[in-house]
């Protein structure tokens, strides 16, 4: 039915019918007219309906609304801008990140500490090895794995704790290459664990764990560790899916829109934030209620944007790059998180390897112990949550665990408040989570590290040269 086309009459089964409900104009007799009147449709235009933006209304295009939105938030950002401009001048220095990331001329201590993880790579694989050729028990090779992962863990901790001279922006990088290698040689070590055993094949089993103990050693190789500890993914499996070729035109495109996206997140850094830092005067700690309430909300919207520059950052455009050079087949690399109706959801799709890995090798293993579902999801839920107060608190030097209950606060939001918001009101609730939620907390982190050293140095000091 068009537009332009008036709606249908529905009336009940118990109403009188349209013609002794809407009688013939001038007629005072009761019997109806012999033949309908020529405006009859006029007479019945009301039915029962809901408004559409009422709760009972099952009224979804909203297409117009968020335009609107959009042309708002964009002019609302646009004044923000240009009285950023107005007040600051331009701010942007790129000259100032680089010499940052050069750290020093002669000893670069993170750029070392990347280049030591190759050794735990190596005893992984000469663990593997032995486990293969039967000269270690696998008891025994599992606790040598074990110790491995613990060492890995432990030995960029101590450096980024005790080299002063290692820079915060070089203790990130390299915390993040640690975390992410101690995921894969886990993954690495389980998965041989479970060729091993499932080297008779037996029916029902996956096709990809297939392999005959005369071809184990195959796969035991430098070339075969460093693809898969090189490929946009945390699970380790013998024969990963490829693509034809590399394609340089999307080799290109991804290379730009990292090159595009890293000056933008710089451009909000040094030019929308780092001035909001220069305006306080004490730490998120220190301050008294009002005014850390104001300064978080005057760090919601850059915060907010930087989260989601970051984010197409490294889900899309340099996870693509990494897939397409290596030829790596599976891109799926994160779900639609922003139609996401419940806080479990978004998790599931915000992070699809880490997701993968987790449901693999934790939550999957914790069934089998006969771990109930909601032990697992918990579980899982405070492993993640303790490694992003861990990967992000650490090169800081500060521990106030303001992430780790930011996500526990988020989960009983989920547990007590998910079944009342549900469909767009659910992915409101998503969206207010996601902005004021664990971004804004990390922000926090950076802001009281910011101004540790703020104490120290010129009011001109700049985020850059504070985290160096």
């Amino acid at each position: 039915m068009s537009a332009a086309e008036p709606e249908a009459c529905s009336c009940s089964s118990s109403s009188l019918d349209v013609e002794e409900k809407c009688q013939y104009y001038g007629n005072s007799s009761s019997d109806p007219p012999t033949e309908p009147h020529p405006d009859m449709d006029m007479f019945c235009c009301h039915s029962v309906q809901d408004s559409l933006l009422s709760s009972d209304s099952r009224f979804t295009n909203y297409r117009g609304i968020l335009n609107w939105i959009i042309i708002l938030l964009i002019l609302t950002h646009a004044h923000l801008f240009l009285d950023n401009f107005i007040q600051h001048g331009f701010l942007i220095d790129l000259r100032k990140v680089l010499e940052h990331l050069m750290e020093d001329n002669y000893n670069w201590p993170s750029v070392n500490l990347i280049l030591a993880a190759n050794m735990f790579a190596i005893a992984a694989l000469l663990l593997e090895r032995c486990l293969d050729k039967g000269t270690l028990s696998p008891s025994a090779g599992h606790c040598l794995h074990l110790g491995n992962l613990g060492l890995l863990t432990l030995f960029p901790a101590v450096i980024i704790l005790y080299d002063t001279s290692i820079s915060t922006g070089g203790a990130y990088f390299s915390l993040w290459t640690y975390t992410v290698l101690g995921l894969k040689l886990y993954s690495y070590q389980e998965t041989n664990n479970w060729y091993r055993q499932g080297s008779v094949p037996s029916p029902g089993t996956d096709k990809c764990v297939l392999h005959e103990t005369k071809k184990h050693i195959e796969h035991l190789t430098i070339k075969d560790l460093y693809y898969f500890l090189l490929a946009p993914t945390l699970c380790y499996q013998r024969d990963f899916p490829f693509t034809p070729r590399v394609r340089i035109n999307v080799l290109c495109k991804t290379l730009i829109e990292m090159v595009v996206l890293t000056q933008i997140i710089v451009g909000i850094v040094q030019q929308w934030i780092e001035p909001i830092f220069q305006r306080s005067e004490n730490s998120f700690s220190n301050m008294d209620i009002t005014t850390r309430v104001e300064h978080l909300m005057e760090l919601v919207a850059p915060n907010h944007f930087l989260w989601l520059m970051f984010s197409f950052l490294f889900s899309h455009s340099y996870l693509n790059f990494c897939a397409e050079l290596l030829c790596f087949g599976d891109r799926h690399f994160y779900g639609d998180w922003w139609n996401a109706k419940t806080l479990k959801c978004f998790w599931w799709n915000w992070n699809i390897p880490l997701h993968k890995w987790c449901y693999r090798h934790l939550y999957t293993p914790l069934l089998k112990k006969r771990v109930s579902q909601k032990q697992a999801d918990l579980l899982v839920f405070l492993m993640s949550a303790a490694l992003c107060e861990y990967v992000i608190a650490l090169p800081l030097h500060s521990c106030r665990l303001w992430i780790f209950f930011m996500m526990i606060f988020e989960l009983l939001v989920d547990v007590y408040l998910g079944d009342y918001f549900k469909g767009n009101y659910g992915n409101g609730l998503v969206w207010l989570c996601f902005l004021l939620g664990p971004p804004l907390a990390v922000m926090t982190y950076f802001h009281d590290h910011y101004m540790s050293h703020h104490g120290q140095h010129p009011p001109g000091l700049s985020v850059a040269e504070c985290l160096s």
